[in-house]
């Protein structure tokens, strides 16, 4: 195994093994929530190859006092520069970007390497809150040497993605059109979860491993907390329940987020409250700030964080966006551990209890969500034009909610979905049937319905659908094993 302490990641390492490989310089920016592995990803690839190496510091309130900020930073990346050969005899402290730069300029001019890899990792801590002159100089040593060397692989990396976003990746300034390669790291799947715990000595069932994903999510930081000496139940209730330090953990999320950061936190909580979520105007309305903008802009940050998601909710006289809550560790803290003391064996009490069936069928629907792939795999369909929620009424006048519908054109088929989580298989009640005919009768005759489909009802399960007198209403079944699959292509 070419990478044995990295689990999944394929296509970003084929990615910058492929940058290293190439004979120009490369500048690649990095980002994604803080935890998942950035700066890791790149030390495990590149290693030794990685002639300089420099992080910026997390300083609460340090908009407060940007010149103090800004020494601590720039005094950080000395010592990084002495650290990788620079003489410290004869090199004084930089008092400013520019001077930063020049050193970092000195100290790679006299590497002799065939490449050259510099790893800046949460830049957006190094640049600060007041960031135009690191970014400014950090622009002009790229424009005005890196890139003419031709042998420069300049890697970046930052939690903050808003910040990365706008100062970096949408920058008009000195970096734009600069980045050769932008990469997004986005959480585990399930079938790289289980990598993990086989790699790690753990004996999950996959059910166990579910139950963990819906409280931890796919989060390579979280999962190296857990010991296989303990099972999931006692794990969970260590992690979460026993330890005061999870309130800050919390918070942690969102550390960076300079401006608004307050408001970011706000979103959250309230969308903790909605689990199927809100659309723009009921959560302006929820924190007291107006929509348009500025609320416009945080949403998009969250999205962009992989904290929310948006997505269309038809069924009313327009189409709504709905923002929804998608962090599986937000998600947990906000319903089990917001406000609360620590003290254990808490889990252990609510685990099997209806709480904890209420939670988990709710979580499970999010959880087959994030796995659209793997279902479409399962139920061999084309390609899916649209997934989303309809909600609506039957002919004869009663309501009826789906919540999540996938449509095909290729297989001129649309796709009611209901998702069920149990600790066995799933037994279809006469009450179930009756409901499910309602939402079938209901969304044939609405408008969303291409007349020329078929619908099929699909249930999904963690265990598969229990033979019975009313089982035969479905027409496919995808069960937890399936969710399981090992899949690179993404879903349109």
């Amino acid at each position: 195994m070419k990478y044995p302490n990295i689990i999944g990641r394929e296509m970003e390492i084929s990615t910058l093994e492929r940058l290293y490989k190439s004979k120009k310089s490369e500048f690649v920016a990095i980002y994604g929530r803080r935890r998942i592995g950035k700066s890791y990803l790149v030390s495990e690839v590149y290693g030794s190859k990685i002639v300089f190496s420099a992080v910026g510091t997390y300083v609460k309130d340090g908009d407060k006092n940007y010149e103090t900020y800004r020494k601590l930073q720039l005094d950080h990346f000395y010592d990084s520069l002495i650290l990788s050969g620079l003489d410290a005899a004869t090199t004084e402290r930089p008092t400013c970007w520019r001077e930063a730069f020049l050193l970092l300029r000195r100290l790679l001019e006299g590497i002799r390497s065939r490449r050259k890899v510099i790893l800046i990792d949460e830049l957006p801590w190094l640049a600060g809150p007041q960031s135009s002159e690191m970014i400014s100089e950090l622009g002009y040593f790229w424009n005005s040497w890196a890139d003419s060397q031709r042998n420069i692989i300049l890697v970046v990396c930052g939690s903050a993605t808003s910040w990365m976003l706008d100062n970096v990746i949408r920058d008009y300034g000195g970096l734009h059109g600069r980045l050769t390669e932008t990469i997004k790291l986005a959480p585990f799947t399930l079938a790289e979860c289980q990598k993990y715990y086989r790699r790690n000595g753990f004996r999950l069932s996959r059910y166990e491993m579910c139950i963990c994903y819906m409280a931890l999510g796919g989060v390579p930081f979280y999962l190296d907390k857990l010991r296989n000496s303990q099972t999931i139940t006692e794990n969970i209730d260590r992690i979460f329940f026993a330890d005061e330090k999870i309130h800050q953990e919390f918070l942690d999320v969102f550390a960076g987020l300079y401006a608004s950061k307050e408001r970011y936190v706000d979103i959250v909580k309230v969308l903790g409250r909605q689990f199927y979520g809100m659309t723009q105007k009921e959560i302006s309305t929820a924190i007291d700030v107006k929509t348009g903008g500025t609320l416009t802009k945080l949403l998009e940050n969250l999205m962009e964080s992989g904290i929310i998601r948006a997505y269309p909710r038809y069924g009313k006289e327009r189409v709504e966006t709905v923002y929804q809550l998608i962090d599986f560790f937000s998600l947990f803290y906000l319903r089990f551990i917001q406000g609360k003391q620590a003290k254990k064996g808490i889990w252990n009490s609510i685990h099997g209890t209806p709480t904890f069936y209420t939670w988990a069928g709710d979580t499970f629907e999010l959880l087959c969500v994030e796995h659209l792939p793997q279902i479409q795999d399962t139920l061999r369909i084309a390609s899916i034009n649209r997934n989303y929620c309809w909600s609506g009424k039957s002919p004869d006048g009663k309501g009826a909610q789906i919540d999540l519908l996938l449509e095909s054109k290729a297989d001129r088929t649309d796709y009611l979905c209901e998702m069920k989580f149990t600790g066995g298989k799933y037994a279809i009640t006469k009450t179930d049937e009756e409901d499910f005919l309602n939402k079938i009768e209901a969304f044939a005759a609405s408008k969303m319905h291409n007349k020329t489909h078929s619908i099929q009802l699909v249930m999904i399960t963690t265990m598969g659908v229990a033979r019975g007198e009313h089982a035969g209403i479905v027409n496919q079944s995808v069960v937890l094993d399936n969710l399981f699959a090992d899949r690179l292509t993404q879903i349109i």
